[in-house]
């Protein structure tokens, strides 16, 4: 019986190491034996590794930098140092849109503490809350006062005339000598819609800052930039043509109702354009004073009241649509009001925020008084004694742009 169980006690053990052979032959460099059994196979029955055949792989390529917006403090390897400084000083107040604020307009407060939308350390200027202006404000406080509040530098005194003249010749500089009738045919054709798909859209917010950097990238690969204006801004197209061209230093050779083609000039150079810092985020608007008030000045609050609730009554001039050409309501609205003191205009599915600017443009371009902005409608009246008045010139879908812009943005 003992020698029966040694028997077997051998016949295991050469069971055990039978396995532990073959096991060792197959299997990877991985394996558990030596954690187990305190094996460990040797080289020559270890196969190499099919997953990395190649012991010695390639150095991999560095990594691409993260994208960083341009900054007007960070300092550059560019061999033309001398034009740096010109590159990165542009002669305006950077704003978060050009066309939608009115450096006129005093605010009489901030909705939030003075953060610059460019980002901590990326601007050489000092953000206002309303602008980062080129040169430091002349203003201390809300009420014009010398003394310190809790706004601080709010208001920003006018544009010096010495930077105007500076836009004025870098302007002419960059655009050289005038394009022939020829050439700008060819420009504006190589624009439409079926030529190109390139195109810059100009909505609700007007010419925003950073859409400057976007003309600039536009101009790289042409001369010319198609620009589609829609919403709001479209009430002022002279202003938004005097701000695109002033701001970018270019020239508007085409239009046709929101249609703006936008020229860059003979003497333009893309290495040499100008460093435009980026807004990392929209700013938020600061408070005016309110645009509806209790009562309208010259009457009572009855007949206010009863004036308001005429207004509404009145069938509407125009419904506008989200998105759409408004280039046309300043005279519908002064013709109206030849006929007729009280003229409605419906906003239905508009945001709340443009049924404002839509009335203050009007209210400053007609002239007119606004009555309410209740149930998505603008009323309007005419006043006591009105007078249609002709000071400002208003381009139309059929007028040739390019006798009257250079008078409208440069005429002293």
């Amino acid at each position: 019986m003992f020698l029966t169980f040694i028997s077997r006690h051998k016949l295991h053990h050469l069971r055990l190491l039978r396995h532990l052979s073959t096991t060792a032959a197959t299997a990877p460099s991985s394996s558990n034996l030596h954690s187990k059994y305190s094996f460990t196979p040797p080289s020559s029955l270890t196969p190499p590794n099919p997953r990395n055949p190649n012991p010695n792989p390639p150095p991999k390529p560095p990594k691409k930098p993260r994208y960083r917006p341009p900054s007007s403090l960070e300092t550059t390897t560019a061999a033309d140092k001398k034009y740096i400084r010109r590159r990165r000083t542009l002669p305006f107040d950077y704003r978060f849109s050009y066309t939608e604020s009115n450096p006129n307009s005093r605010p009489i407060g901030l909705r939030e503490p003075r953060y610059s939308p460019f980002g901590p350390g990326r601007l050489d200027r000092v953000w206002t809350g309303i602008c980062a202006p080129v040169k430091p404000p002349r203003v201390t406080s809300v009420d014009g006062d010398d003394g310190d509040d809790d706004w601080g530098t709010v208001v920003v005194a006018g544009e010096d005339e010495k930077l105007a003249k500076k836009r004025r010749i870098m302007r002419e500089q960059v655009l050289g000598k005038e394009l022939t009738e020829a050439e700008r045919k060819i420009l504006v054709d190589n624009c439409l819609r079926g030529k190109t798909k390139s195109q810059i859209n100009l909505g609700r917010n007007g010419l925003t800052h950073n859409m400057l950097d976007d003309v600039h990238n536009h101009w790289k690969h042409a001369e010319a930039v198609r620009v589609k204006c829609m919403g709001v801004p479209t009430i002022d197209m002279e202003n938004v043509c005097t701000q695109l061209e002033d701001k970018t230093f270019g020239k508007i050779i085409h239009r046709q109702g929101g249609l703006l083609v936008l020229y860059r000039g003979r003497n333009y150079k893309p290495k040499r354009r100008p460093l435009v810092p980026l807004m990392l985020w929209k700013p938020s608007e600061p408070v005016y004073p309110k645009l509806i008030k209790t009562t309208i000045e010259g009457l009572s609050i009855e007949e206010t009241k009863a004036l308001r609730k005429r207004g509404l009554a009145v069938p509407a001039l125009i419904k506008l649509g989200r998105n759409g050409y408004y280039g046309n309501l300043v005279s519908m609205v002064r013709d109206a009001f030849l006929v007729a003191s009280l003229v409605r205009i419906d906003c239905t599915g508009l945001d709340k925020s443009d049924h404002k600017k839509i009335g203050v443009k009007l209210r400053d371009l007609v002239p007119c008084i606004l009555v309410t902005f209740m149930k998505e409608q603008i009323v309007m009246w005419s006043g006591k004694e009105y007078e249609p008045t002709q000071d400002r010139v208003f381009l139309t879908e059929q007028e040739p742009l390019e006798i009257s812009v250079d008078n409208l943005v440069w005429d002293d």
